[in-house]
């Protein structure tokens, strides 16, 4: 099996109270995805918070993850933003070891037209010296990698392998399984609807629940990619109250008190975000509980 095919986990970036990288919790945590059985981690995502994190503070964390990973799972460097040429710079000199493709989020804010939107990834796929996954995800962006422009991405640059797609449209994913070379990765960026997209031809997901559920994760997603859909659907069922109490009040809050309950790290965030409210950290308590029991 592909090494990007099954359970990948944007990985949160754990905290201590001052605000400081609590790279205990970030060891704890690689360490119990490890255990959890998936097949990949994705570095400073979303998720991981890296619009917060300095350059400094990003070096270190990619460096550091790559030391306690040790090898036991391909790595992922989230490397993204909306200044081509200061993305293209920072893929170019991305000098960490251990690492075996990036993912570069759309531009966000500039909104940009399909050709500009090519043109970006034209760029830093010709500043690479690893695999890049696309990741389109027009509820952060503010604009939407079309088909027909992924596409022709994925035909124009082998270094191109997949992307991470967080649009929510089927009719999209259909025209990508459709059009797209037969080696070019189509991968869940939303939980909820990973086995839907494996059901047309998705070859995973990359996750944010996967950070507190791993094992219940991964072991369904591998259900999913062997066809065996029948015992796969009770799984995904019982993951979907958990997986919408995760973005109820924004992610990475809720998924960081479930690991602040699975006493894994803290739940601090940084601003603009803030933690999650009392009633609903009680009831992701609740349901962590539940599942885990």
């Amino acid at each position: 099996m592909n090494k990007f095919h099954g359970t990948g986990v944007a990985i949160v970036t754990p905290f201590n109270a001052d605000g400081t990288v609590d790279y205990n919790g970030l060891k704890k945590l690689i360490n119990h995805l490890i255990e959890g059985k998936v097949e990949y981690l994705v570095s400073l995502g979303t998720t991981g918070e890296a619009s917060t994190l300095n350059n400094t503070e990003k070096k270190r964390i990619w460096e550091f993850t790559a030391e306690i990973n040790n090898g036991r799972l391909p790595l992922v460097a989230g490397i993204g933003g909306n200044d081509t040429a200061e993305i293209a710079n920072s893929i170019k000199n991305f000098e960490v070891n251990g690492y075996d493709a990036i993912l570069s989020a759309s531009p966000y804010y500039n909104k940009p037209t399909q050709e500009g939107i090519y043109q970006h990834y034209k760029a830093l796929s010709e500043s690479s010296a690893l695999p890049l996954f696309l990741y389109n995800v027009p509820g952060r962006t503010a604009s939407n990698v079309s088909a027909e422009t992924t596409c022709r991405l994925a035909t124009d640059f082998k270094n191109i392998i997949g992307t991470k797609e967080a649009s929510g449209n089927f009719d999209q994913f259909n025209q990508i399984m459709r059009d797209k070379p037969a080696d070019f990765m189509l991968i869940s960026g939303d939980d909820p609807v990973a086995m839907p997209m494996i059901s047309i031809g998705a070859v995973g997901v990359i996750s944010v629940i996967g950070n507190a559920l791993p094992l219940q994760l991964s072991e369904m997603i591998r259900l999913c990619l062997a066809g065996n859909y029948a015992a796969a659907l009770p799984k995904h069922l019982n993951l979907i109250e958990f997986t919408r109490m995760m973005f109820a009040e924004g992610n990475p809050a809720g998924v960081k008190a479930a690991l602040k309950h699975l006493d894994i790290c803290d739940d601090h965030v940084r601003l603009p975000l803030v933690k999650v409210t009392d009633g609903l950290r009680q009831a992701i308590v609740a349901e962590t509980n539940r599942i885990t029991a």
